[in-house]
């Protein structure tokens, strides 16, 4: 308790920032000028953006000959000292205030105007060429330039001389008579050299086979980035990433990603759920474009209702996210990104089939109406209806289900030309799935018992959303945001005799104000948000009905006195009808001991309410009671909300390997509950348990990855994890079960110029602690523990034109099967049924082919 009464109380004390300034007379529209001292472009940018920062000032331009700047005064009340604090707090003296030492030791090496070495090399006589190559390095964006690119290294080539760009893309790097080009990487491309020319401004833009203006060069993305800049560790996995391997929705979009372990639910419904530092996917927070998405009833099959194809990209962190996006993460966020209609082609289309039965299509179609309005729309189907057929294990019933998917989305996007964008859409999804029993007919419930086994599972759901944004030009850094969804969701589902269907409604509203205090050392994000839910559960003959609702208000605050060093520190207050009134507060820390390495650090409280069946809802296909010990029925299920500490310390470094570039991650996490709904498979094996933790649960969780560029276009990944999960049962503290202590991942990709790519994946699993079974019968129990396995994905693609690509591929290679999956399959109406002890695959190796075509893609 007193670890979190520190954390509490250090965020409280960052939030009570305040300042105090005396103002003197001026009036709206005079006009300012005094000497501030700097040499170059950079220090242009940093003056001019410190300046706009202070209140009161509507118009700032430093001259770098003169070293004047000049303002001109807002009608807003304007403080002079303010202004020349604000300066000097960024590393430039003025004629009033001189710089703080760390402020200005902290300047980029060409800026320290304080040496005469550094004065000289940016001073001009007579025609001579400037001593410094300077610019900007910019992300393509259709046929022009896009967002600034910070982070990419440019270097005199053999030297060991150069630089990094900074948050703005800017760059300075010193001329040198030993050399006469230049090297440009960045960690999402590859290495070039380029001869440059006596420029000393250079606008340099990425795009694929030419660096604009001056250079001509082929970069070669990568397809997982990390930043180096953001506070909190973010993994940008891009769609190159996805398209290693088929990815037909999201719960199949991982296999190349070593922080997030994949596995199924049952051995019968053939649903795939994810784990993050040994925990199950519902401690995840899940959104889609930073809204609520995947939570509630949703919690396992919600990954299926967004298609591979449809996704731009994914943001991933491990350990507490951001207050502002609520209080439910534990072990991190994934934010999915779908296509932007604004900047997607006219046409993608995906077809997918693979020799399970499985057909799919994807169509995503853009249409910009004009300059301001544009509209996407993403369809998808699936159709599986011939998996009755297979039955490798011969255990009686269906690998995988069969049945029918649609899902559609209509989006549109208002770009106003005053600072507003704004954003609608809606989603609708019909999914239908039946398995069990080969010669089970779900038309014919009344002839079950003692026949044929079966389950299916229909879904309808609804979905819409809002979102708006306002940026103030007169404030800089000041923006507004306002985001609303809902949804409505139906589900009608029985598991052998057992019937399960549930309701939910919900509904989202979050509005975010964000600026800065005094200049832009100090930025802040405030808001207020609003969370309800409506469940209807009926399970068997029991009806469980919940009622959320939490209003809840926020602040966050960051401070940057350096580029070296960031806090971010956040604090909520929320409401929850049920759970009363609590605090969320969470900090994250940044250091950058070099240009080439981060440490970052972070800790928070997350709190959840658990939906404990559709969240176990592979516990269904078997034969086991579900028994939920209540103690408090105003409460959800009777049982308290779920509330965890998280603590994460990571450390990033690039490096170069005979001319490559590579990067090293060593991550640690652990997280520790203060309650947790602690789902017990082990105190009876006909009964699946739900109770208040009463004593201890915690997850340790390591892992390190090493990403490298070992030759040109032949990229490789190796990673190792280890996850320590132990939780008290109402016995003693055990193993979680089917959760793998260590992992080894290794993934290799290599493209030719012609444009073949040949992607392969190995996993290993150690063995993992199964739920005692000793209560069986003999034939019916099975080991503490399964056996160690591998396994091998491997795709290989061809592309023709840019615009069109087949693609052939292996999941489970080896053909590796878990066996005997189902406990008791020839009686599945018996007390033994059991097929949710899943620790590995079971069906083997899946063949699959596809096809990818772009329209009116943009170059």
């Amino acid at each position: 308790m007193n670890t979190k009464i520190f954390w509490l109380c250090l965020c409280t004390v960052l939030f009570q920032f305040s300042f105090l300034s005396s103002q003197d007379i001026h009036h709206p529209g005079d006009t300012i000028r005094f000497h501030v001292d700097g040499v170059c472009g950079m220090c242009e940018e940093r003056i001019e953006n410190a300046a706009l920062s202070t209140v009161g000032v509507r118009y700032a331009h430093w001259d770098i000959p003169s070293k004047l700047l000049t303002v001109t005064l807002s009608p807003e009340p304007f403080d002079e000292g303010a202004l020349h604090q604000n300066i000097a707090n960024v590393g430039h003296d003025t004629e009033k205030m001189k710089a703080p030492d760390e402020a200005y030791e902290a300047l980029h090496a060409c800026c320290k105007y304080r040496s005469e070495e550094v004065r000289k090399a940016h001073r001009v006589e007579g025609n001579t060429v400037r001593a410094y190559l300077g610019g900007t390095v910019y992300e393509a964006e259709g046929k022009g330039k896009g967002i600034p690119l910070p982070g990419a290294h440019i270097s005199w080539l053999g030297t060991g001389e150069g630089t990094f760009s900074d948050e703005k893309g800017r760059f300075e790097l010193p001329l040198t008579a030993r050399a006469e080009e230049v090297v440009i990487s960045f960690i999402g491309f590859g290495s070039d050299t380029i001869k440059v020319k006596e420029d000393f401004d250079l606008e340099i833009v990425l795009r694929t086979g030419t660096y604009l203006n001056t250079v001509e060069v082929t970069y070669r993305p990568r397809t997982t980035e990390t930043s180096f800049i953001d506070p909190i560790k973010v993994q940008k996995i891009g769609e190159k990433e996805l398209m290693k391997a088929a990815c037909c929705n999201l719960s199949e979009s991982f296999e190349t990603t070593p922080s997030v372990d994949v596995s199924f639910t049952d051995a019968v419904t053939g649903v795939r759920q994810i784990e993050m530092l040994g925990l199950a996917g519902p401690y995840m927070q899940i959104t889609r474009e930073n809204m609520p998405d995947v939570r509630g009833l949703s919690a396992i099959y919600g990954l299926t209702y967004t298609a591979g194809p449809w996704v731009e990209g994914m943001q991933l962190n491990k350990g507490m996210g951001s207050v502002v996006n609520g209080f439910e993460s534990i072990t991190g966020q994934i934010n999915v990104e779908l296509r932007k209609p604004e900047r997607s082609g006219l046409l993608y289309l995906n077809l997918y089939a693979n020799q399970m039965a499985r057909l799919e299509g994807n169509a995503n179609l853009s249409h910009k109406l004009n300059e301001r309005w544009a509209s996407g729309l993403l369809l998808h189907a699936r159709n599986q209806k011939m998996a009755e057929e297979i039955d490798r294990n011969n255990d009686g019933f269906m690998d995988m289900p069969r049945g029918e998917q649609y899902i559609a989305v209509n989006r549109w996007k208002y770009s106003g030309g005053n600072g507003t964008e704004a954003q609608f859409g809606i989603k609708g999804a019909y999914i239908d799935d039946v398995s069990g029993q080969h010669g089970f007919d779900p038309e014919d419930r009344e002839d079950h018992a003692g026949h044929h086994w079966g389950a299916r599972i229909t879904t309808r759901r609804l979905e819409g959303w809002f979102k708006m944004g306002k940026v103030f030009p007169e404030r800089p850094g000041a923006s507004l945001g306002f985001q609303l969804s809902g949804l409505y969701h139906d589900q009608d589902a029985y598991f052998g005799l057992r019937s399960y269907d549930a309701e939910q409604g919900s509904a989202y509203a979050n509005l975010i104000y964000q600026g800065i205090i005094v200049d832009t050392r100090h930025q802040f994000k405030t808001g207020g948000s609003f969370q309800w839910d409506q469940y209807d559960e009926r399970l068997a003959d029991a009806v469980f009905t919940r009622n959320e609702w939490a209003p809840g208000a926020f602040f966050e605050y960051t401070y940057q006195p350096a580029s070296q060093f960031t806090a971010v520190a956040g604090l909520r207050a929320d409401h929850h009808n049920q759970f009363g009134f609590f605090f969320t507060p969470r900090l994250h820390l940044r250091y950058a001991p070099g240009e080439w390495a981060v440490l970052r650090a972070s800790a928070g409280r997350g709190q959840r309410t658990a939906s404990i069946i559709a969240e176990n809802i592979g516990a269904l296909a078997s034969s086991r009671d579900i028994v939920i010990h209540s103690e408090d029925t105003n409460k959800p299920y009777g049982l308290n909300a779920e509330v965890a500490w998280n603590y994460g310390l990571n450390f990033t470094r690039r490096f170069r390997l005979a001319g490559r570039e590579g990067e090293l991650s060593l991550d640690a996490y652990y997280t520790d509950f203060e309650n947790q709904i602690v789902v017990d498979y082990d105190q009876d094996p006909q009964e699946l348990n739900f109770y208040n933790l009463t004593g201890n649960s915690r997850s340790a969780s390591l892992q390190a990855q090493a990403d490298m560029e070992v030759l040109p276009r032949w990229d490789v990944r190796l990673a190792y994890r280890f996850n320590d999960v132990q939780v008290d049962y109402t016995e003693e503290q055990l193993q979680k079960p089917l959760v793998s202590k260590h992992r080894a991942f290794i993934n290799t990709a290599y493209s030719t110029a012609n444009d073949w790519k040949f992607d392969f994946t190995l996993n290993w699993q150690g063995a993992k602690r199964l739920p005692s079974t000793a209560g069986n019968p003999l034939e019916f129990q099975r080991q503490n523990y399964s056996p160690d396995f591998l396994l091998a994905n491997a795709q290989v693609s061809k592309g023709w034109n840019d615009n069109f690509e087949i693609y052939l591929g292996s999941e489970n290679l080896f053909n590796f099967m878990q066996p005997d999956p189902i406990i008791s399959s020839s009686d599945p109406f018996g007390p033994y049924f059991d097929s949710s002890l899943v620790w590995g695959p079971v069906f083997g190796r899946n063949i699959y082919i596809g096809m990818r075509y772009w329209a009116g893609r943009e170059e």
